[in-house]
């Protein structure tokens, strides 16, 4: 039984998904990206039919075990890109761990600010890298694993749906200034997007998410323990 209930709960993900990306294809505007389209048919769908979570992980999980493999794939891009990426070294490396920084004293002032409990402001801090280092980075301060995974979806998605409009009104055209920003603030689902722009901005907020990653991987916990 649990088997088919697997199942059937990952064709139904896959299947919405597939429908998200040919509406996206069609009215290809940034609120209209698969993943946030997706992710609120599959919220109506469990609230209509009253589907616990515990029911729908059963096929979810499959899905979640195919992250760490999709984030490795991004190598490919940045391997070809390594001449690019060696001749802006410097600028990266500074402009991401400016990023990084940014990233986690805007959460932890902003959850200062709202008066949240210290559980939830450790699940605040790697709300900007992806999923599986953020869990980890979660576990490791005494935050809320999943609780970080939902706020790290909720900064890719929202990173890629303002993105556009924050480079308009900024005038940043350069693709490689476009893939820093959006690597160090929408981390893996950023990156993707990044992609669909072109390979160079695509390798560099590939490059910026691992190094925003590896960097709140240090210090952030260090922040944490400085300040609470």
């Amino acid at each position: 039984m649990k088997i088919m209930m697997s199942l059937v709960f990952l064709l139904l993900t896959i299947g919405v998904y597939v429908g998200s990306k040919k509406l996206y294809k069609r009215y290809p505007y940034p609120y209209m990206l698969p993943l946030l389209i997706s992710t609120i048919a599959m919220i109506i769908i469990l609230l209509v039919f009253q589907i616990p979570y515990e029911t729908y992980a059963l096929g979810g999980k499959w899905l979640e075990m195919l992250l760490g493999p999709a984030v490795v794939a991004l190598a490919y891009p940045l391997y070809r890109q390594l001449p690019m990426l060696k001749n802006n070294l410097i600028p990266i490396i500074t402009s991401v761990s400016i990023g990084a920084i940014i990233g986690i004293a805007s959460g932890l002032l902003l959850s200062k600010w709202m008066g949240l409990e210290k559980e939830l402001i450790y699940s605040l801090v790697p709300k900007s890298v992806t999923t599986p280092v953020a869990m980890d980075i979660a576990t490791t301060i005494g935050g809320i694993p999943p609780l970080s995974a939902v706020l790290v979806m909720v900064a890719g998605i929202g990173g890629v749906v303002t993105a556009p409009y924050l480079f308009k009104w900024c005038n940043i055209v350069h693709e490689i200034g476009k893939g820093i920003g959006t690597g160090s603030a929408a981390h893996a689902i950023g990156t993707a997007k990044a992609l669909e722009n072109s390979e160079k901005e695509g390798a560099s907020s590939s490059v910026a998410m691992t190094l925003s990653a590896i960097i709140v991987s240090f210090i952030g916990p260090f922040i944490v323990f400085l300040f609470y």
